[in-house]
């Protein structure tokens, strides 16, 4: 196929809803830092985009085909590499060992293994050809898989960006055809251990504290009790009150302006949408992911081959997971974690890899009808 013609099947409607959540995330980066010593962001993020297209287009355009038969292990193996580097070599920031320096770029090396995990669970589900899943010859190899990188990036420690495996291990699961009485399963041990955490905080918070982190502990109680310690809350109680001051059609973003949002730019950036935009802001943006996704499951319709349905539903699953949990732990859902809003957050390396997990769509949907060369 010449370069033309793939250039012609492009999802031209899939890089449109792209272009609108990036602008409305630039200029949400431009409310959060103007007037502080971070103001000019919104110019970097721009740049982020620029640069960052064209890998999206370069993949785009590659048959992603070769990259689940032929180096999914591979690069699966650079991205366990790299996550085991990090906790020797890794910038500490903030008491998280998360990033590699690459001149004057961080990099987090998480990013870049959610992407590789799509990709070999994809090879590995694709061999069953939607047959029904084996518990121990299809099942557990794919937990496992998911589950290495998920307890690397825990221990560094990165909660949120962690339990992104989960939500990327249940979708590529469920899609992959397991049995109805598997999945419960896996979504059953979930729920017990939530079950169990939230019982022990209130029955023997002491029994608790040995197995949790206290930064972990923190957490769960400014979601269970925010009333016990307003200190511990302080994050969400302003966050919450900030998205209700919002209103309808937005308000003075008095809480933004004045500091009581810490990392407004980045991981807490949905409360200036909320905020200064109100609800109708809110729901545009949500929207525009809704489109998004759409376009997405449209070429999981259209796609007959199985290796790109699973490419397309781990792409879903982490940037559904990922916007799930930073808006709901903003209006008080869920417990705070570091995790960034896709498209919309400020950040090199997760601009970068959700852009080109866009950019491994693509090339789902160009390639839909091309002859198969590559297993």
């Amino acid at each position: 196929m010449t370069l033309i013609r793939k250039f012609n099947k492009l999802d031209k409607l899939t890089l449109f809803f792209l272009a609108c959540l990036i602008t409305i995330g630039t200029v949400a980066i431009y409310e959060a830092t103007y007037g502080t010593k971070l103001e000019g962001l919104h110019k970097s993020n721009l740049l982020l985009f620029a640069a960052f297209s064209v890998p999206l287009l370069l993949l785009a355009f590659f048959d992603y085909r070769f990259l689940v038969n032929k180096l999914s292990y591979l690069l699966y193996g650079i991205g366990i590499v790299s996550l085991v580097y990090v906790n020797f070599k890794g910038e500490n920031l903030n008491g998280s060992t998360r990033w590699l320096s690459i001149g004057s770029f961080q990099f987090q090396p998480s990013e870049l293994a959610k992407l590789f995990t799509i990709l070999l669970v994809a090879h590995m589900l694709h061999k069953r050809a939607g047959k029904k899943l084996r518990l121990i010859k299809d099942v557990l190899p794919v937990t496992v898989t998911v589950l290495v990188p998920f307890f690397l990036i825990l221990k560094q420690p990165d909660l949120g960006t962690a339990l992104v495996f989960v939500g990327i291990l249940l979708g590529m699961l469920w899609m992959g055809n397991i049995r109805a009485m598997y999945m419960i399963l896996l979504v059953g041990i979930v729920g017990v251990l939530v079950g169990l955490i939230i019982y022990f905080y209130h029955a023997d918070y002491d029994l608790l504290t040995r197995f949790v982190k206290p930064h972990q502990l923190a957490r769960i109680q400014t979601f269970l009790d925010p009333a016990s310690d307003p200190d511990k809350s302080w994050h969400v109680i302003n966050a919450i009150n900030a998205v209700g001051a919002g209103g309808l059609s937005g308000g003075s973003g008095y809480f933004s302006e004045h500091g009581f949002i810490p990392y407004v730019y980045s991981d807490s950036i949905y409360v200036i949408i909320g905020e200064r935009y109100g609800f109708l802001g809110s729901a545009v943006l949500l929207l525009l992911y809704f489109l998004l996704i759409y376009r997405m499951v449209i070429t999981i319709m259209e796609c007959k081959r199985h290796a790109g349905c699973y490419v397309v539903v781990g792409v879903i699953s982490m940037l559904v997971f990922q916007i799930f949990v930073n808006i709901g732990m903003h209006i008080g859902l869920l417990p705070l974690t570091g995790i960034s809003l896709p498209f919309i957050s400020y950040g090199g390396s997760s601009l970068l890899i959700n852009m080109v997990a866009i950019g491994l769509v693509l090339s789902v949907k160009i390639h839909i009808n091309v002859e198969d060369h590559t297993e």
